[in-house]
């Protein structure tokens, strides 16, 4: 999962998208890039780190240019450490593209070879979203030959390139001298809302509080399998590229990873989270009787909706009895479990007083390897709490996500081939209520009917683009993002609207 932004303007962009960055920091925090253009030039700075490091005044400085693009990076595939990994990439034929892309290519191995044996492209790092670029410039190089660069010719290309590409994508580009593309995968996984300034500048972002936060006014989603092409003078082409589409949006944008403000292919995010709180209410009630409950408190952040629905539903108080500490690195990145289990501890404080003498329900987004959640049932047992009740938004993960999600292993993630009570004993909670994989599909899909299903993958199994196989998975998992360290690697969902490890 990454956040990416591109704009078309007649006025300077990199102030533009530095916000817009800082609006999707929740997206990545490995790395941070911009290009601009001006006069057929290409500026680019791109470092690891936060938007807010990796950018100074100098940096800004030197990114002139009425259009551009941007990404935060959280990296699936490749090596983490690498300051060449970082986006924006960059070919130089033809014309000269740059190019961000939010999601994970599944045939990415396979299409480096056939660039190396067939297409003559070289490909100088393990990510995908070279192996992306590439073949978008060669197939514009084939759509263009003998011919100028128009819509048509831009159209013939991102056809072409669905026809080779497999997986998820979202993709934001720049053609120099000519103008921005941007389309997304047939099925629509990762999100990408359009709209445009009081100026008629346009721009494309990953979510729509990129756009409002920024002052522009959210016009639509691209659709699944859509291109969008920006000339430089602001007129936008679109077409439908991709000869069968389905929009099937990726579920757990909504259970956990994208912003409570942004709204995703029609459906408010922070609704979302609130039908998931009333549906896991109705587990609840079945399971604990509401009496037993003293309290409902969510684990922060992104839980809270939930949270406070389903308190509101069953009539007990909501509480915050845990405060976040967001100035403590992500316990991903602490090497050794003890470590970091003692970061988790650093990262949150309990209360006392919300868990003296009661028995209390925590509420969570999800539980995927379950280690913080241990930690944190620990935590609420010896602020004095007498039952630990713990109750998950989404339902049991259970498989690997390959859509740009970096999942622990199939082996790694806490429900898969254990029972509801085997987890329970696991984390040490009184008791253990998870959603339903058909009431959470229907609680956000109620919000938009033109959304006729959803990548649940992670949590039913079924691969929404038809050509996953248990090979493809073992291949994936073998070529997961490098981090420098095999204890780390297993928990890089970690993100800073979350406490899970």
């Amino acid at each position: 999962m990454c956040g990416i932004v591109g704009v078309v303007s007649n006025a300077p962009v990199n102030q533009l998208i530095y916000d817009a960055l800082l609006l999707l920091q929740h997206r990545g925090q490995d790395a941070a890039g911009i290009v601009t253009q001006q006069d057929r030039k290409f500026f680019m700075h791109k470092a690891k780190g936060m938007v807010r490091d990796v950018f100074r005044t100098r940096n800004m400085r030197a990114l002139p240019g009425n259009s551009g693009l941007g990404q935060v990076r959280y990296p699936t595939a490749g090596d983490a450490n690498s300051e060449e990994e970082a986006q924006p990439f960059y070919v130089n034929a033809p014309f000269g593209i740059v190019l961000v892309h939010n999601g994970n290519l599944t045939n990415a191995a396979a299409l480096k070879t056939e660039l190396f044996t067939t297409d003559h492209r070289h490909i100088n790092t393990e990510s995908d979203s070279e192996v992306l670029l590439n073949v978008l410039a060669h197939e514009l190089e084939g759509a263009t030959r003998g011919n100028a660069l128009g819509p048509d010719e831009v159209f013939a290309a991102v056809a072409a390139v669905h026809r080779r590409i497999r997986g998820s994508y979202a993709v934001i580009a720049h053609i120099a001298g000519r103008g921005m593309l941007a389309f997304r995968d047939p099925c629509g996984i990762r999100p990408l809302s359009m709209g445009r300034g009081p100026d008629g500048t346009v721009m494309l972002a990953s979510e729509s509080v990129a756009l409002e936060g920024t002052g522009f006014t959210p016009e639509r989603d691209v659709a699944p399998g859509e291109a969008v092409y920006v000339t430089l003078d602001g007129t936008v082409h679109t077409r439908q590229c991709a000869p069968r589409t389905q929009l099937s949006p990726c579920i757990f944008e909504y259970v956990y990873l994208a912003r409570p403000d942004s709204v995703l292919d029609g459906i408010s995010v922070y609704q979302a989270r609130l039908n998931l709180g009333k549906t896991l209410a109705q587990r609840v009630v079945s399971a604990v009787p509401p009496s037993e409950i003293d309290v409902v408190i969510p684990i922060p952040e992104s839980s809270r909706p939930s949270a406070t629905e389903l308190a509101q539903l069953i009539g007990k108080p909501y509480r915050e009895g845990f405060v976040k500490n967001r100035y403590v690195g992500r316990t991903f990145i602490m090497p050794g479990q003890g470590v970091r289990k003692k970061s988790v501890r650093q990262k949150l404080n309990a209360i006392t007083s919300e868990f003296a003498g009661r028995n209390v329900l925590l509420v969570d987004d999800s539980i995927v390897r379950g280690t913080t959640s241990k930690e944190i049932v620990q935590m609420a047992r010896e602020a004095g709490a007498r039952k630990v009740y713990m109750a998950s938004a989404a339902p049991p993960v259970r498989y690997p996500n390959v859509y740009g999600i970096d999942m622990p292993t199939k082996e790694e993630l806490v429900a898969n081939g254990r029972t509801i009570e085997e987890v329970r004993q696991i984390i040490g909670a009184d008791a253990l209520i998870y959603q339903d994989v058909d009431a959470m599909k229907r609680a956000v899909g109620e919000l938009n009917p033109a959304v006729k299903g959803f990548d649940a993958s992670c949590f039913d199994g079924v691969y929404v683009t038809g050509d996953i196989t248990d090979g493809d998975i073992d291949r994936m998992n073998q070529q997961r993002v490098k981090t420098g360290d095999d204890d780390m690697d297993t928990s890089r969902l970690a993100l800073p609207n979350s406490t899970e490890a």
